[in-house]
């Protein structure tokens, strides 16, 4: 697939493979595991999927601290052993050299903006709350931190809202890893009491990025 032409999740004719799989350590509940699963399914790489049970303290084991010394999933292990850790970390490297990441200086600077603000505007907001109300029980511990949060969470979702309006995806015409980031956690956003009824921009955005042939829902283990 040429630069120029719009994203396939499942690419014909793969490229060459490594002799061996990439290993994707991950929790099937996290929207950040799911980014380089499907992205490792766009690139037609197979891949071992790793289940680790956060809330079990599998990812504080020493163990696993070996692999990633800041004891969080996803983890990525290369086919050459080298590991890389934080999602949108393994989006660009998965996606390099495809039209996921543009190539164009200035658009390819606006995927890294979204990358950005996904992990430092939306990501502690929505995914956190997501994950107090629906997985760790801590609604009421959380009470009011959930009610600040909620509120930056949908500052957010108001961001994406004004630019989902303009264009079909984040950054244009065509879907890049912009889009796969922020579907990760906003899909799933009302788990965490965020209701999307006053964004018909990102609903809609949604439905687009699902529609990509060879779209594959969380959780995907490969």
């Amino acid at each position: 697939m040429s630069a120029g032409q719009a994203p396939v999740l499942v690419e014909d004719g793969s490229v060459e493979r490594e002799s061996d799989m990439h290993t994707l350590f991950g929790n099937s509940t996290s929207g950040n595991c799911w980014k380089p699963a499907v992205m490792l399914h766009a690139r037609g790489l197979p891949f071992r999927w790793i289940e680790v049970d956060i809330l079990k303290g599998e990812s504080r084991t020493p163990e696993f601290l070996k692999l990633n010394p800041n004891g969080r999933v996803p983890l990525l292990v290369l086919p050459d052993g080298r590991t890389l850790a934080e999602s949108n970390a393994m989006l660009l490297h998965l996606g390099e050299g495809s039209a996921w990441l543009p190539t164009d200086p200035y658009l390819r600077a606006k995927t890294y903006e979204w990358l950005f603000f996904e992990q430092y505007s939306h990501e502690p907001y929505v995914a956190t709350v997501r994950f107090w109300v629906r997985y760790a029980g801590k609604a009421e511990e959380k009470a009011q931190e959930i009610v600040e949060r909620t509120a930056r969470g949908h500052a957010a979702l108001g961001v994406m809202e004004k630019a989902l309006s303009a264009t079909p995806f984040l950054v244009g015409e065509q879907p890049t890893l912009a889009d796969l980031a922020l579907f990760a956690y906003t899909h799933v956003a009302p788990e965490g009491g965020f209701s999307l009824e006053p964004y018909p921009a990102i609903r809609g955005w949604l439905e687009r990025v699902r529609a990509v042939p060879g779209f594959v829902p969380m959780p995907f283990h490969g």
